[in-house]
């Protein structure tokens, strides 16, 4: 099928239209070739008309409830007539390259909101298992005029690096009474993190949530000793108590970090743009560097017969010389 041209995107997504919006983030997460020209020409219309919305990024321990936070979170954001999109980012599928998870099954109230879009996408090969495309993807949503962005990431790790460096704030969910939770997150992250939220606080837990806000305050506090103070709150999901503190939260940290969230900005786009230049790069080797070489050479390693350096080296003169061939 023809790709719809520039103009079609461009109306679409000015005229508030979310088959436009989801088929534009499908363009931009195309790896085709004139895909990528077209996508790239769409991002640079709307690229001054973006930098609205509110970025959050949601992570959290596996089985903490994020899809079921996100869900109870947005609703009662879009219950006060502000738009919501949720980017969330699935495992991918070793087997067909899809969503495992597909988020839009999780979150069956909201998927249904006239006021929210959920854009579930596989986190592909990109390391830390956050979607190469995101980014892009989260600027055609604040061009679309949503007032919160949320990045939802598939779980602690490195993922959680890359999504602090494309949002404003980092919101790290944690249960109670699991005693391993604090040792289990690396102290890296817990120097991201602008909010913790204790979840799951539904009233038979007061004991277990107390705890666990206590250890949580003093592990920030011993990790965290300028700028913004990364209050650590509780909520339920179910209840619903708590929301409000979170979004209050999340009001004063853009009320008084402003300068820090506009320097953010500015460095992100500068991170993002060598992110983009490496990942040309290493797109431009694999097309000049023919697998069966890269192969042999790796295997080389693998059986001890070369070094990583000689190896490295080997591979760098061997892309030199096919690029000087194209020049």
């Amino acid at each position: 099928m023809k790709t719809p041209e520039l103009k079609y995107f461009i109306e679409g997504i000015e005229g508030k239209n979310r088959v436009v919006l989801a088929r534009a983030i499908t363009l931009v997460e195309s790896e085709h070739p004139d895909h990528q020209k077209l996508a790239q020409e769409l991002i640079a219309y709307f690229l001054p008309k973006s930098g609205k919305s509110k970025r959050l990024g949601i992570s959290g321990t596996p089985g903490v409830g994020k899809s079921t936070f996100i869900e109870a979170f947005g609703k009662m954001l879009t219950s006060q007539n502000k738009q919501v999109a949720v980017l969330a980012i699935d495992p991918t599928s070793q087997v067909s390259g899809g969503s495992i998870l597909g988020d839009k099954t999780r979150m069956n109230e909201l998927s249904i909101d006239p006021q929210a879009f959920i854009r579930p996408s596989p986190s592909g090969k990109t390391l830390g298992g956050v979607a190469r495309r995101t980014r892009e993807s989260m600027l055609l949503c604040e061009a679309f005029g949503f007032d919160y962005i949320l990045v939802e990431t598939v779980g602690v790790g490195q993922s959680e690096t890359t999504v602090s460096e494309m949002v404003d704030m980092f919101i790290m969910l944690l249960q109670p009474g699991s005693g391993d939770d604090l040792q289990g997150i690396k102290r890296g992250i817990l120097e991201l993190v602008d909010m913790v939220v204790v979840t799951k606080d539904d009233g038979s837990n007061r004991e277990l949530i107390a705890k666990a806000r206590h250890d949580y305050k003093q592990a920030l506090h011993i990790l965290r000793h300028q700028g913004w103070n990364p209050p650590v709150l509780s909520c339920s999901a179910v209840t619903k108590t708590g929301l409000p503190d979170v979004q209050q939260k999340i009001d004063e940290y853009y009320q008084s970090q402003k300068i820090e969230i506009d320097n953010k900005r500015s460095k992100q786009g500068i991170n993002w743009m060598w992110q983009l230049v490496f990942d040309g790069l290493k797109d431009e080797f694999h097309q000049l560097v023919p697998d069966h070489i890269i192969n042999k050479i790796q295997d080389e390693v693998t059986h001890s017969k070369k070094t990583s350096v000689q190896a490295s080296n080997e591979l760098l003169s061997e892309f030199k010389k096919n690029l000087e061939k194209t020049i």
